[in-house]
């Protein structure tokens, strides 16, 4: 289970998230199977849309994070719930492409540099929020802190990563989200910088055996901080039977008579779990039945 906590300063200027995802992203990989660096920028849409998804105030609240870049993968899609649960897909999942400068997975390379972020809210009105903003810098964590502060008009910093082992399995991800609040003063600005001045990387601090909790406070070192709440997460899809019944009937009955009619079983393979549902025709009649 992957581990999510909050915290806030002391005068209540400031908190951060802080999230362990490694289980999530395992898991997102063992469905998926996609190449090393796919796996690093889906893992990290992943891991913002966990911790962007606890931020939310409704229970049955969700988000969902696309990421259109002009890179090889195509589109990223990342959602989560109110309590971080969270699925996720890519459009190509095989991307080979050389390291960067620092010898690390490329993961710009693989999303592109020009594109757009879509944040979409969906908190119990008529019609969701949705937030755009260009792309910056394809690395994620970079284009999160950007749409907070272009779209949501809070200061934030973020900080996302994940780490692939060469048997392209996942050894650990992570991150953390920082936001200031209104009213926050000068102080826990310099201090929130000067505790960012020399901090790891995400996947060296989780690799070297730092929990969430341990992340947090090395993020926040130069301030007093009270956690506010804690709790797990899972890569977890909502697909059912009834979800793919219902779109099924929403193509409307031409469409479910053609199916019918063909005699073919017809498979619907849900995009964040790989799950195949399959429609006899016998079962595609029912459906007409039902709908009429």
């Amino acid at each position: 289970m992957g581990k999510i906590v909050r915290y806030i300063t002391e005068d209540g200027s400031a908190f951060i998230v802080s999230a362990d995802t490694t289980d999530i992203v395992k898991k997102m990989e063992e469905i998926h199977k996609p190449s090393a660096v796919v796996t690093a920028a889906l893992g990290r849409l992943l891991t913002a849309s966990s911790i962007m998804g606890v931020m939310l105030k409704g229970k049955d609240d969700s988000i969902t994070l696309r990421l259109n870049g002009d890179g090889p993968a195509g589109s990223f899609i990342a959602v989560s719930d109110s309590n971080g649960n969270a699925r996720g897909y890519v459009q190509n999942k095989i991307v080979e492409i050389p390291l960067n400068d620092k010898g690390k997975l490329d993961v710009k390379g693989a999303v592109g540099t020009s594109g757009y972020l879509y944040v979409m809210k969906d908190i119990g009105l008529k019609e969701p929020f949705i937030g755009t903003t260009e792309i910056i810098s394809g690395e994620i964590a970079e284009d999160i802190t950007n749409y907070f502060a272009v779209s949501e008009q809070t200061p934030s910093v973020c900080a996302l990563g994940v780490l692939v082992n060469p048997d392209l399995t996942v050894n650990c991800a992570g991150g953390f989200l920082i936001q200031l609040l209104p009213g926050c003063p000068d102080e826990t600005v310099t201090a929130i910088e000067r505790s960012l001045e020399d901090i790891p990387s995400v996947t060296e601090m989780l690799s070297s055996g730092l929990s969430a909790e341990d992340i947090a406070v090395k993020a926040m070192k130069e301030l007093k901080i009270e956690k506010l709440d804690e709790s797990t997460a899972e890569y977890r899809c909502n697909c059912s039977k009834e979800r793919v019944e219902a779109a099924l009937i929403s193509t409307g009955i031409e469409s479910l008579k053609e199916m019918a009619e063909s005699k073919i079983v017809t498979k619907v393979e849900c995009h964040f779990c790989d799950k195949v549902y399959n429609f006899t025709s016998e079962d595609i009649n029912l459906l007409i039945d039902n709908s009429l």
